[in-house]
């Protein structure tokens, strides 16, 4: 068996000057030209099959073994957020405005250094491997899909169909030397809402005039509260944030009309569905009761991410084996962040695991989405050598 460890390790000045290029030069979901560009050259220069514009940005190349098996999808996004970094890094985001503030450079450097090291391996494989770079993981299209529907949709799971996928997450909820390897849910569903209360406007000095829908947009935040508090089991998980509200024009009028927008998160289906139908009748309710009309929207982001238990009990040996001085957290780890590698485990088993990658004492801890976001570079061989490992497992 290979050392897939220390082969990272060698292989950690490319990972790094990859995954600082890409932390410099980042770009939102969909317009991933350049990053998609760089990561389709690393490919084709390895003799790979390479397939461009997949999903609009996204990459997809096969490794083909020595020996026929199964077909094992690996995926890693690229993509970055909205956010004004404020790292003060030496290799900080060059463009204003936009940053890699979740770890999606460092995912797509691992990606390529997985890709090398596997093919300097392929005469000891039995089977393929289908390398995805995908796009807009934290971003919905103009046709309201993610990267990974909009790469679903262009047949990223056929030609040839995977047999088992496995994804992975550079995790600043944990320290260096953590790792999450859980069977099951391990990351919730998201539906986003969108809420538009209309009333009757009219001067600020005479409410009794005006039907407030002011008023009542902040009775229906407090009412929403009560759906977790009272209507989902406390051994049960869900999530119901109103995040965004808009409306008014000046001080001395009531308005018209109030938007609020927010976000919905489960594990469970049978939570989500009792989520969604006492979301509706508080919203209705309430909002009714005070005199306004409401219109909702509800828009399913993505389903839970799901890992098959077969699969995650794999990649948890795989994980002794080769990362064996780590803390290796196998009991139901799970987060309240979605991912849409989930659209992916649900057509395919496979499993998403987590690598620690904050680090205090370098300041290396602020959380995802955060200007100051940065990881520890450390953290990538040891995730390197995880995927490696576990891809070369199931094509032995």
């Amino acid at each position: 068996m290979v050392d897939f460890l220390n082969e990272s390790l060698r292989q950690f000045d490319y990972t790094k000057s990859m995954r600082r290029d890409f932390h410099m030069h980042p770009e939102l979901g969909f317009n991933e030209i350049r990053t998609s560009g760089i990561v389709a050259r690393e490919l084709e220069a390895l003799g790979l099959e390479v397939t461009k514009g997949v999903g609009k940005t996204g990459v997809v190349a096969l490794l083909e073994g020595a020996r026929p098996g199964p077909t094992l999808l690996a995926r890693f996004d690229m993509d970055a957020l909205p956010i004004l970094e404020e790292t003060g890094a030496e290799y900080a985001s060059q463009t204003p405005g936009v940053m890699h503030a979740c770890g999606h450079d460092g995912h797509t450097a691992i990606g390529l250094t997985v890709a090398r090291m596997l093919n300097a391996h392929r005469d000891q494989l039995a089977g393929t491997v289908k390398f995805v770079f995908q796009p807009a993981e934290e971003t919905l299209g103009e046709e309201g899909l993610g990267g990974a529907e909009m790469m679903i949709r262009d047949g990223v799971l056929e030609g040839p169909r995977p047999d088992y996928a496995l994804g992975l997450h550079l995790w600043n909820e944990q320290p260096l030397g953590w790792i999450g390897v859980a069977a099951g849910p391990v990351m919730a569903g998201a539906d986003e809402f969108k809420l538009v209360i209309t009333g009757k406007g009219g001067h600020g000095a005479v409410p009794h005039a005006t039907i407030d829908p002011m008023v009542a947009a902040a009775h229906v935040i407090t009412a929403l509260q009560t759906i977790t508090s009272r209507n989902v089991a406390p051994l049960q998980a869900a999530v119901v944030s109103a995040t965004t509200i808009h409306g008014g024009t000046a001080f001395n009028i009531i308005p018209q009309e109030i938007t609020l927008r927010g976000t919905i998160r489960t594990f469970e289906l049978a939570v989500r569905r009792k989520v969604l139908e006492r979301f509706e009748e508080i919203v209705r309710g309430v909002a009714g009761g005070l005199g306004c009309q409401v219109d909702i929207k509800i828009i399913q982001v993505t389903p839970a991410v799901i890992n098959d238990d077969p699969v995650a009990v794999r990649v948890q040996d795989t994980a002794r084996r080769v990362l064996s001085g780590s803390q290796l957290d196998i009991s139901n780890y799970t987060t309240m962040g979605a991912e849409d590698m989930a659209f992916i485990l649900e057509r395919v088993p496979g499993c998403f695991f987590f690598i620690g990658s904050a680090n205090r004492e370098r300041g290396l801890d602020y959380g995802h989405h955060h200007p100051k976001f940065d990881v520890d570079e450390d953290a990538m061989p040891r995730a390197a050598a995880l995927m490696a490992t576990a891809l070369a497992d199931f094509l032995k």
